[in-house]
């Protein structure tokens, strides 16, 4: 098909996911037909940078021979069985690499086809742990303000962005939802927001919402290590130690909800890793495969087996067709040996601060009011008034975000992510073989697209 065909197909058939159709019904569809490396291509030719590596997800770039061979071969092998009630050498060899790598005795894993599946499953293995030790009453989960955990009816009720779940009201019983760690703004707090009394204060957000709900009913804390919806919100030093400590007095699990940071986004192959933190569960996806195949994983402590294994009739009452699919196995054990030859972690950690200082260039512009993140992982805050970090109105955040910085930046060939569920922000996201050209290159483009912007604000 050409493109004049193409664009027809899509506007005809195509639902894209979290898209304003409408917005198409006059215009063309962006329409990506490959890869390589850090960029990718449109059915016309023109190259663009990936700046959001797919959707933090293209870990090691586009067009992997490599992984290919690896997707190939397995799928003349075995293309597919699942591993209920049976395993298959892939997903042995993958659980047990996985194993390897995780701190502690975060040893069983439990395969998933994505992030929200793994999520899912969290929450119901919660459940389902504390009744088959005799504490039936613990269902409830915690989670923070504007967090995103996906758009399962299960994970969709443990989000904290209003705006994607409202619609579908009412949701799943027992979500509560408190502060984020936004230092930036510091949601109201009094304190220093440098010091570790923040994070204290925001532990005692958690600590709070446990006893007010009953400590006897809560199963389990669902955080990301660095919060996406916000604009890549840091935790402040020192806070998930206290929440560790929060949740040990009470009993209560603690989930670091990894979907974007596992698989050395920040720089490590695990963001508890990066803050120093043990959790009792990780939820993961997106970087497994590096995007090629969709997987996810469930990761648990081995306590959270045990009442399992004490009887043989005992079962974890989840499960799905994809789940550990050969093929999956197959592109994450491939996406794991790149990361070995390729020193990739190493790579983010050489290139992080250079990132960063590349980004700080922006906050010349009158309209950047914060740049925050880790490793390959940024936020970029929009303010109307930096000195007063004034907020944009809603009708002023979709002029800027929406109307201008997304069409602009992706005419001059960077792709990354506009977001106004919360404080108008950009993300960035690279692939994590990304080096100093792609990131000098990211930086020139947003610096010349948010200036153009800035001259729009004023002139407003």
């Amino acid at each position: 098909m050409n493109d004049e065909q193409l664009q027809q197909k899509a506007k005809d058939h195509l639902w894209m996911h979290f898209t304003r159709m409408g917005y198409y019904q006059n215009r063309d569809v962006p329409i990506i037909s490959h890869g390589e490396g850090c960029y990718v291509y449109d059915t016309q030719g023109k190259k663009y940078l990936d700046g959001l590596a797919g959707l933090f997800t293209s870990q090691l770039g586009h067009g992997r021979k490599d992984i290919a061979k690896a997707v190939a071969e397995q799928t003349e092998k075995l293309g597919f069985f699942p591993i209920w009630c049976y395993a298959h050498p892939g997903a042995i060899e993958l659980a047990s690499r996985i194993a390897e790598m995780t701190p502690g005795d975060l040893n069983r894993v439990f395969f998933t086809s994505g992030g929200g599946e793994s999520v899912e499953a969290a929450w119901k293995l919660a459940r389902q742990y504390f009744a088959e030790i005799g504490q039936p009453r613990r269902y409830k989960v915690i989670s923070r303000n504007l967090a995103y955990h996906g758009t399962s009816l299960g994970a969709l009720s443990i989000n904290g962005a209003t705006s994607i779940k409202n619609v579908f009201e009412p949701l799943v019983p027992g979500a509560r939802h408190v502060e984020n760690t936004d230092l930036y703004r510091c949601n109201g707090a009094e304190v220093n927001a440098d010091s570790l009394s923040y994070a204290k204060k925001c532990a005692l957000d958690i600590e709070r919402a446990i006893e007010i709900e009953g400590p006897e009913t809560v199963a389990a804390v669902f955080l990301e290590p660095i919060q996406n919806v916000g604009g890549c919100i840091v935790p402040p030093e020192g806070y998930f130690q206290e929440v560790r400590k929060v949740c040990d007095k009470y009993g209560v699990l603690l989930v670091s909800d990894e979907v974007i940071c596992a698989f050395g986004r920040l720089g490590y192959m695990f963001g508890c890793e990066r803050f120093d933190y043990m959790p009792d569960i990780i939820t993961c996806a997106k970087g497994l495969t590096s995007g090629f195949v969709p997987m996810g994983a469930m990761i648990c402590r081995d306590f959270l087996m045990q009442p399992f294994l004490e009887d043989e009739e005992k079962l974890f009452l989840h499960g799905s067709t994809f789940g550990g699919h050969p093929v999956a196995c197959a592109a994450a054990l491939a996406s794991l040996d790149a990361f070995e030859a390729e020193n990739v972690l190493a790579n983010v950690r050489e290139n992080e601060a250079f990132f960063k200082r590349e980004l700080d260039k922006l906050l010349e512009l009158p309209i950047v009011g914060d740049v925050r993140g880790a490793g390959y992982f940024y936020g970029i805050e929009l303010v109307k008034n930096k000195v007063t970090k004034e907020h944009f109105s809603a009708e002023e955040s979709e002029n800027v975000l929406f109307k201008f910085l997304s069409p602009r930046l992706y005419e001059e060939g960077l792709m990354c992510r506009t977001d106004d569920r919360g404080e108008p922000v950009i993300q960035l996201s690279p692939p994590l073989v990304a080096g100093r050209e792609e990131i000098s290159e990211m930086a020139r483009i947003l610096y010349q697209v948010i200036a153009e912007a800035s001259e729009l604000v004023n002139a407003a």
